[in-house]
């Protein structure tokens, strides 16, 4: 059994209603054409419930709802083909377009309406664009830019990724988790203070032990994601289990346990870490870091009943 705290509520009503609203966007937006009925099964809603327990504001949830799927969604259009055939080949090209509306760019006139129209045609910007204006609604422009860098981050390892499926590789267990420092669910978790009302001050985000302690619960977090998704994917993807596999010529079973134990010493490493931070820090920063440790368990909650992992 993998060391992560409970949930620390569940509202199901709650949760369906964020979900019900978050299907009904990502059909305005076009991500995940004729799949509507499992993302809906999904029940992305039911995550931000469990995993934001600051705030019971629909409005506020799907907020981050939104955010959470359109990033989703980049992986299942552009990377892991669940949506449509994966071009790692063209992924560099992709990424790049889709980023120009994370961070928007600014063309001259001439050109502007050229990258406009290709951006209006790819229901992943479409979704990314819509989801940051409608957080705008509720962050500072300061948070809005947290997650804008930290989607940047993102982007960097699916191109990491893509290397590796366009050549082959099977990378070594410290390059993964580093890439898994880099692709984790830190731009879901970065928004706790988004859903709980408040803003951590940016001197605090900006420590290095905040950094530290913030980017350790993202890769137990995308551990946990590892874990749980191996029985619906590929034998060929990658993972952490199936790296330290064939690494460490064990079996899978026995990859599974190591990587429990390297997610358990994430954990523990975070509680600690965010104690000695929260007992010396604001309370802004008590709240944030108490927050994220209800994000990581709410996370693992979902991910312990969800239909994208656990098909009937």
């Amino acid at each position: 059994m993998i060391y992560c705290p409970p949930a620390v509520r569940d509202d199901p009503a709650l949760g369906a209603e964020v979900n019900e609203r978050l299907v009904e966007w990502a059909e305005e937006c076009g991500i995940y054409p004729g799949q509507l009925d499992r993302v809906r099964s999904c029940d992305f809603g039911r995550l931000i419930m469990l995993a934001h327990p600051d705030s019971d504001d629909p409005d506020v949830l799907l907020a981050a709802a939104k955010c959470a799927l359109s990033e989703w969604s980049v992986d299942d259009h552009y990377v892991d083909g669940e949506v449509e055939e994966a071009r790692h080949d063209l992924l560099g090209q992709r990424l790049a377009i889709a980023h120009s509306v994370i961070d928007q760019a600014h063309l001259p006139l001439r050109y502007a309406p050229e990258l406009e129209e290709v951006v209006r045609k790819d229901p992943v910007a479409v979704a990314l664009r819509s989801g940051l204006d409608n957080l705008g609604k509720y962050a500072t422009t300061t948070q809005v830019r947290r997650l804008r860098h930290e989607l940047a981050i993102m982007f960097v390892a699916y191109g990491q990724e893509a290397v590796w499926h366009t050549t082959g590789q099977t990378p070594p267990v410290w390059e993964f988790l580093m890439h898994r420092h880099e692709n984790s669910f830190v731009p879901c978790i970065v928004l706790t203070d988004v859903v709980g009302g408040y803003e951590l001050p940016a001197d605090e985000f900006a420590d290095v032990r905040v950094r530290r302690a913030l980017t350790m619960a993202g890769t137990a977090s995308v551990i946990v994601n590892d874990l749980y998704s191996m029985g619906k994917e590929d034998p060929t993807d990658l993972s952490l289990p199936r790296v330290i596999a064939a690494e460490e010529n064990c079996s899978l079973e026995e990859a599974v346990e190591r990587s429990v134990l390297v997610h358990d010493e994430l954990m523990h490493t975070y509680e600690t870490e965010a104690a000695a931070l929260a007992a010396t820090g604001s309370p802004q920063l008590g709240r944030f870091l108490a927050g994220v440790w209800n994000w990581v368990g709410g996370s693992r909650e979902w991910h312990a009943s969800s239909a994208r992992y656990h098909q009937n």
